[in-house]
């Protein structure tokens, strides 16, 4: 009986020390040595295994145990290391696409407004240079203009082609009023041309548009000294005539000068060409 309540006791005290200790720590692969003085404190501490061994097998097996500890440190360092250097990499390469496409938006941008600029100063310059190609032409045809003017100077010179003209002039502007009286102004020079080809001039009239005879009154204020109304103004006659209504409110001008502007006018798209080969 006293064995078997000394029995219990016994398997008390085997369970006792079977029984395991735990151990818990961290290792900071910064500072490893602070790793090992809590392993050495706890084996000290709760193992006695450092009584039962030799100073070699203590000796071999702390040295196992500090080239696990550093091996465990490298990797661990190692692996911290490669992960930071990958994350590096990768926010390294991040911001350097972002810096390469806001310098290439600012390129483009800086590179329209280049464009731009160029396109601008070009249609600039493209439309001053037509503008003096335009006023070089003006000028060439105003020239023109003006020698033709001169030369409308000796029409009058010869009396016998003159007086035809005179006549024809004077019918045209006779058919566009259609008056049964009208107004005649002329240069001084011309009135005794007007008188000899009245008469003609209202019968060949009379019998284009079938009507009476017009009265025909040569006024006595000559071209080019004073305008025939407020309207007309006339600096310069080479020859032609004014026919007015009996009152002035319809004129027409069929001056020498009148007829080269109408010409002129009419004919500037030709003229151009001929000129210049285009307008």
């Amino acid at each position: 009986m006293e064995e078997e309540e000394k029995m219990p006791s016994a398997s008390s005290a085997v369970a006792t020390a079977a029984k395991p200790i735990s151990f818990t720590t961290s290792l900071d692969p910064a500072n490893p040595v602070g790793f090992m003085e809590k392993v050495f404190d706890f084996i000290t501490k709760e193992s006695d295994f450092p009584t039962k061994m030799n100073d070699s097998d203590v000796s071999k097996q702390i040295q196992q145990m500090v080239s696990f500890i550093r091996q465990e440190a490298e990797e661990r360092a190692n692996e911290i290391f490669v992960s930071t250097e990958e994350e590096f990499n990768i926010e390294k390469l991040q911001l350097v696409e972002a810096e390469k496409k806001k310098i290439m938006l600012e390129y483009e941008k800086k590179e329209k407004q280049v464009e731009v600029r160029k396109k601008i100063e070009y249609s600039i310059q493209l439309n001053a240079s037509r503008i003096k190609v335009l006023q070089a032409q003006d000028d060439v045809v105003n020239e023109m203009k003006k020698s033709a003017s001169k030369e409308l100077l000796n029409v009058s010179r010869d009396h016998r082609v003159y007086k035809n003209l005179l006549k024809d002039v004077i019918v045209q502007s006779l058919v566009r009023l259609k008056e049964p009286a009208i107004l005649l102004r002329c240069r001084k020079d011309d009135v005794h041309l007007m008188v000899s080809v009245l008469d003609l001039t209202k019968g060949e009239y009379a019998s284009k548009v079938n009507v009476d005879p017009p009265k025909i009154f040569i006024d006595d204020v000559h071209l080019p000294l004073h305008p025939l109304t407020t309207t007309l103004m006339v600096f310069f006659c080479s020859g032609g005539i004014v026919l007015a209504s009996q009152y002035g409110k319809i004129v027409c001008e069929n001056t020498l000068d009148a007829r080269l502007d109408v010409a002129f006018i009419k004919k500037h798209i030709e003229i151009c060409k001929w000129l210049f080969g285009q307008c």
